[in-house]
């Protein structure tokens, strides 16, 4: 079942440009125990609208993120020193971009609470400089794709059937040239852009295992 939505973003419904959604929040890092893993929102200018930096990972049995869209991201890891390192540290690990190829620092945007892992996940958001690297898989291990999402896909929803902790359920989500957007993600880039909050679902665990996690942690719930 599809929702119907428009092919551009609702009139005076949210923030419509780069600018506009980078400047409601502040370049300040929260303290690095508040949350246990990083996210990024890559913002880009396209040729009709804003769009978003999504990665899509690799299909494996041992990764409980397999297959999922999601954000660039992952785990605090000792050595970052503050949460804004881990999600550059986690950009380049996943999609090549250092810091020269960002637009200025990065913005705090909130710390959303992951309720499949029971993981606060910092969310960040930046945008790529003009003369930016071309974001690609760093490893297909990890990174199966890349892709750009136009902000106005996210005004359309349609309802997925998808596993969850509470079994399978119709999820809301987003389809968008073959890739399939729900869950966490799905919800903090709508919050991020100014659309109204839909079904609270659990999302996917999108959250990948740092390299030092042992097997053991691959039951759902990260250290």
């Amino acid at each position: 079942m599809t929702v119907p939505g428009s092919d551009s973003p609702p009139a005076g419904l949210g923030p419509s440009t780069v600018e506009e959604l980078l400047q409601r929040f502040p370049a300040d890092v929260p303290p690095i125990g508040t949350a246990g893993a990083a996210v990024t929102i890559v913002l880009r200018d396209g040729d009709h609208e804003v769009e978003v930096l999504l990665i899509e990972r690799t299909e494996r049995l041992t990764d409980p993120a397999s297959g999922q869209v999601g954000l660039p991201g992952g785990h605090v890891d000792d050595g970052d020193g503050s949460l804004v390192r881990t999600a550059l540290r986690e950009l380049r690990e996943e999609v090549g971009l250092g810091e020269t190829d960002l637009a200025g620092e990065l913005r705090y945007v909130e710390t959303k609470h992951a309720e499949r892992f029971g993981l606060n996940v910092a969310v960040f958001a930046g945008c790529l400089a003009p003369r930016g690297l071309a974001p690609t898989p760093s490893s297909q291990d990890e990174v199966a794709t890349v892709f750009w999402l136009p902000r106005s896909a996210l005004n359309t929803t349609v309802r997925v059937h998808r596993e969850t902790p509470l079994g399978l359920l119709e999820v809301p989500a987003t389809v968008y040239a073959g890739h399939i957007l729900w869950g966490f993600t799905r919800r903090v880039l709508r919050d991020f852009c100014g659309l109204p909050p839909e079904d609270p679902s659990m999302g996917p665990a999108f959250i990948p295992r740092t390299r030092e996690t042992p097997p053991s942690s691959e039951t759902g719930t990260p250290e």
